[in-house]
């Protein structure tokens, strides 16, 4: 039988089990650090998360084995996690709505890490106190290597869309996906377009611009060397990796927000590449990148 351990995160009660699971290997990373890691990145990160429906992808038994998806939330979450019920237009499995799980609090944060919700996917708007859908809060633009590019060109990329944006008065956050790519999201609130038309309309714009380096359109077979801007993400439908989320591959590695700085000076993949452990010293050394001027600075401890 799996030893039970119970503990209390800011009045809630939650039972954790299996602590000295592995679940990333070849790290010898397990369960109970995936825990750790999520209470300690906790500040910088629920202000991201606060208000949006998350669609988690869980790895019980650890990167190297079977995964799944999850919208819905279990049916033995605990009656405190906050959860909306929205309609699932085109649900592969024929719902009409889907009861998500929002992640407003440390408490809730704890119990998907263990679930091994290794990764938290969400989309560019949140829910009201109601849990109505809201307009889009941010843009993203999501851009993805087709290989033997790497995030070293992604980083060229990301440098002329930044000039291109502030030809609108728009400043954009770099982040890595955690993975081979990265992200630029876009604070949005004023404009009378949809964030995806406007992106759609960026990435079209770029890809004229520099038709070698650059796609904007889906197929895969026009990837191969070049960068594919992925407007598409702005879909309300569509989820895009959390900042400051774990990604399943073979070390812990972090979908992490970098400084335009960082992005200018990459010259080899392995640059932007940060683990947990990275992550927290970042964040106790630099605070959250991707905060808002009056949420940003350093001395966040993790």
């Amino acid at each position: 039988m799996a030893e039970k351990v119970r503990v209390r995160v800011d009045g809630r009660e939650l039972t954790l089990t299996n602590l000295d699971k592995v679940l990333y290997p070849e790290a010898g990373f397990t369960k109970a650090e995936v825990i750790d890691y999520y209470s300690r990145v906790a500040p910088v990160m629920l202000p991201h998360l606060r208000g949006r429906p998350v669609t988690v992808k869980r790895y019980p038994n650890g990167v190297d084995q079977q995964f799944f998806f999850e919208k819905n939330r279990p049916a033995h979450t605990p009656a405190w996690v906050r959860t909306v019920r929205l309609p699932a237009p085109g649900s592969t499995k024929d719902r009409e709505t889907i009861d998500y799980a929002v992640v407003d609090d440390l408490p809730t944060l704890v119990y998907l890490a263990s679930l091994a919700a290794l990764e938290l996917h969400t989309p560019m708007w949140r829910v009201d106190d109601q849990g109505g859908p809201q307009p889009p809060d941010t843009m993203v633009f999501d851009l993805d290597p087709g290989a033997p590019a790497t995030i070293v060109e992604c980083c060229r990329v990301a440098t002329r869309l930044r000039e291109v944006l502030r030809e609108d008065d728009l400043e954009g956050c770099p982040k890595t996906s955690g993975n081979k790519g990265m992200q630029v999201y876009v604070p949005w609130s004023h404009r009378s377009e949809s964030p995806s038309e406007y992106a759609k309309a960026i990435a079209r714009r770029l890809e004229k611009e520099r038709p070698d380096e650059i796609v904007s359109q889906m197929a895969r077979k026009l990837r191969p060397g070049k960068i594919f801007i992925d407007w598409s993400q702005n879909n309300p439908a569509k989820t895009t990796i959390a900042p400051y989320s774990l990604r399943a591959n073979r070390l812990p590695t972090v979908s992490t927000p970098i400084t335009w700085e960082e992005v200018e000076s990459c010259s080899r993949p392995e640059d932007l590449v940060f683990t947990a452990e990275d992550v927290l010293r970042r964040v106790g050394e630099l605070g959250d990148l991707m905060a808002p001027p009056e949420r940003s600075g350093t001395g966040n401890e993790p």
